[in-house]
């Protein structure tokens, strides 16, 4: 059975607007010592309201969005709104409910605390 299916066109009274975002992986440095994992990550223009964390199961995700600033009619305008989002797979031995996140002026510094099991300890050698 065929069937007469067409496209039809819009009308050039009605166009779709779009407005494109930039979305980008932000910068991160990612750290660990004998207590945990950091990760770094540059995040300008972000702040507080505007960054979201999430992890579920092994991904921890990272958003935030920089909102551009009116500060008067632009003789320049290089500084656009966009949005950050990147992804990271959790290694076992994470403790999920002890993670933390401090924002900085830009920065967040993410820190995945290591399970007690996992962490590094010195062993005592007894006299006999």
């Amino acid at each position: 059975m065929a069937t007469n299916e067409t496209l039809q066109k819009r009308e050039p009274s009605t166009p779709e607007r779009v407005q494109e975002r930039p979305s980008v992986k932000p910068r991160v440095d990612i750290y660990e010592n004998d207590r945990e994992l950091l990760v770094v990550a540059d995040l300008p223009g972000v702040g507080k309201d505007e960054l979201r964390i999430h992890l579920e199961k092994d991904q921890l995700t990272i958003e935030g969005s920089r909102k551009e600033e009116k500060h008067g009619n632009p003789l320049a305008h290089e500084f656009r709104e966009v949005d950050y989002a990147r992804a990271f797979t959790v290694p076992q031995g994470i403790d999920h409910d002890k993670i933390e996140a401090d924002l900085k002026q830009g920065v967040l510094y993410l820190h995945l605390p290591k399970e007690e099991g996992l962490r590094p300890r010195q062993i005592q050698i007894k006299n006999s």
